[in-house]
């Protein structure tokens, strides 16, 4: 059997149980999302080891993390509301909005997040009557394969369609191409290349730009709190994450006291020339970033660049010489190394976050810390990002949380910013057609030629 056929096969699979899935009532439908997220969070130790295992990225502890409170806030998030059927009328316009599934939704996973992409994008699919095929990293495969046998048990439990959830078990690019354009919609969560295939497939897709999270701190804030809000985003899963914090920031006459309260919290600080040289070097041979540091600890990072990490350390926080294309290291990481940028007013600082995004990452996010309102609003005119995190941190804050209202994901939109169809963070909301009925308004009052030209 060749690719298409194998992959005509799957759809076929997917067509047939969706068409069953897509008459049940919004309680089953509920019912099924609640019992793929919950199944990830009773077995979120087995998986995480499993990921780390198996892509040699990342941390153990977090990934428990990741598991248990990504399926807590997807489901949480999405608990209760409507998603099939009319979901909402409006007297005032005639309205009312009526939720159609899209059909089959595609999903190529990153090695990155080779479980919590799969529960997400399964049950946001399913909320809104879809059956889903996913794609996963060769890297990541059997956690894949693991996950979506965990997924399937839980939903034969309850006695849903099988196939409700597909899995190509033996990825390869060619497979992931053909995927985004065999289905009805695809969510493609990967670098650069792989999003430009999904757009390019000839089916809608939703895609992500790139991430580099820049950090302002503000001088009015506490100093000591800020920085290890930053030093827990930038290690969290050993920085793998697009929302974990990139570049840091600060008032230049805090520099000496935010190295000390980094320090505190954990961090390794270069501030030799040679050294930071070595690092750059290490990092991005010939400007690109080097595979082997993705996820990596500081001790192997540092091993790359010549240089000894004290065990204990728990990220590199690192000088710099310049900001966007003048210093490699204001670029994504995807590591616990974190660059300091120092700045002497504000306008300044927001001018150096600006710079690197549009660099790289433009789109994506950005966090502040300030308890200055206004300062917070300039920024959000300066520096053109999807999402700003406020006194949070960004690298499990970004994606949605219980503790604000951005909707909890896996996959977050960059706008055109980052050559994105969306600016959002990517929910079940995104997996719907809405048919809209039009009522006749009552009593509506027509207004006049005059009324309605008049300035």
């Amino acid at each position: 059997m060749n690719e298409q056929e194998y992959l005509r096969e799957l759809v076929a699979k997917a067509r047939v149980a969706q068409a069953e899935f897509e008459t049940y009532p919004q309680e089953r439908v509920d019912a099924a999302c609640r019992a793929v997220c919950k199944v990830i969070y009773d077995n979120a130790e087995e998986l995480a080891r499993m990921a780390v295992d198996e892509t040699g990225m990342g941390r153990y502890d977090s990934k428990i993390a990741k598991c248990r409170n990504k399926s807590k806030t997807v489901w949480y998030g999405m608990k209760g509301k409507k998603s099939r059927g009319i979901i909402e009328y409006d007297e005032a316009t005639g309205i009312a909005k009526v939720a159609k599934p899209i059909g089959v939704i595609g999903s190529v996973a990153p090695t990155t997040n080779p479980v919590i992409t799969l529960m997400h994008n399964s049950a946001c699919a399913m909320k809104c009557g879809n059956a889903v095929i996913i794609s996963p990293h060769p890297r990541a495969k059997n956690t894949a394969v693991r996950t979506v046998q965990l997924m399937n048990e839980a939903l034969a439990k309850l006695n849903m369609p099988e196939n409700l959830i597909q899995l190509i078990p033996e990825p390869t690019i060619e497979l992931s191409a053909g995927l985004m354009g065999a289905v009805d919609l695809c969510i493609c969560t990967g670098g650069p290349s792989m999003v430009r295939a999904a757009y390019s497939s000839g089916k809608p897709a939703i895609g992500v730009g790139q991430g580099n999270v820049q950090v302002l701190i503000d001088r009015d804030v506490d100093v000591k709190s800020a920085v290890e809000m930053v030093i827990d985003g930038r290690t969290f899963d050993n920085g793998v994450l697009c929302t974990c914090e990139q570049n840091m920031i600060v008032p230049e006459e805090k520099r000496a006291e935010v190295i000390e309260h980094a320090k505190n919290a954990g961090a390794y600080m270069i501030d030799d020339p040679k050294d930071a040289q070595a690092l750059r070097d290490a990092m991005f041979p010939f400007g690109k970033l080097n595979k082997d540091v993705v996820g990596a600890t500081p001790q192997a990072i540092g091993a790359l660049a010549g240089l000894e990490i004290p065990e204990g350390a728990r990220c590199i926080l690192c000088r710099t010489e310049g900001i966007a294309f003048d210093e490699v290291l204001a670029k994504e990481k995807l590591c616990p190394v974190l660059a300091l940028f120092t700045y002497d007013t504000w306008e300044n600082a927001v001018e150096i976050a600006r710079a690197n995004l549009n660099m790289e990452g433009a789109g994506h996010s950005c966090v502040i810390h300030s308890n200055n309102k206004d300062h917070v609003e300039y920024v959000t005119r300066r520096v053109n990002v999807s999402r700003y995190a406020v006194n949070q941190v960004g690298g499990t804050c970004l994606g949605g949380a219980l503790t604000n209202g951005l909707n909890p994901t896996t996959t977050l939109g960059c706008g055109t910013w980052g050559n994105n169809s969306i600016s959002e963070n990517i929910y079940y909301h995104n997996l719907m057609n809405v048919s809209r009925v039009s009522y006749v308004i009552k009593d509506g009052y027509i207004p006049t030629d005059e009324e309605i030209w008049a300035e």
